[in-house]
């Protein structure tokens, strides 16, 4: 892949917010050249999507994350795909990844509450005929999401002590 090319695609990982001119100051490329490039990269889907990282307990909304391990039996002439392209259709899916290990398939679920992940962990996931076994995690708190940190670090300071 071409150098800067990949740059841009750093940058743009990076802050997605990033303007033409910003990333033509970065990488010494004009800035038409630049939005060319993006352009095709869209156009190829080597992008696929720019996102904004939320801190949803700043604003107060109160969802539950759970990170949930699937054991699947593949059927006859199909594979991870099918299971993960079923799985990935319901809005409650965050991701999906196959995996090596213990579990062949992660999920990354939120609802509204526990309850909420359970029945659908319970109604929609386990149900499924290649699903053999779950197993569920629920995130209690993250303090980094895709490189971002979330919460800053808390300092502790001690106190004097005086005699």
């Amino acid at each position: 892949m071409d150098e800067k090319i990949k740059q841009i695609l750093e940058i743009l990982e990076e802050n997605a917010k990033a303007s033409p001119e910003e990333i033509s100051a970065l990488t010494g490329m004009s800035v038409q050249e630049v939005s060319q490039t993006i352009s095709k990269l869209e156009k190829s889907g080597i992008i696929r999507h720019y996102k904004a990282i939320v801190d949803w307990d700043l604003v107060g909304e109160n969802y539950v994350y759970a990170v949930i391990g699937l054991k699947v039996t593949l059927e006859r002439n199909l594979g991870y795909q099918a299971i993960a392209e079923k799985i990935y259709k319901y809005p409650e899916v965050r991701s999906v990844r196959l995996l090596s290990g213990d579990h062949d398939i992660s999920l990354t679920v939120r609802g509204r509450s526990m309850k909420d992940v359970a029945f659908f962990v319970a109604e929609k996931i386990a149900t499924l005929d290649q699903v053999q076994g779950t197993c569920t995690h629920f995130v209690l708190k993250t303090y980094k999401e895709d490189g971002v940190i979330l919460h800053e670090p808390e300092t502790f300071e001690r106190l004097p002590i005086s005699l």
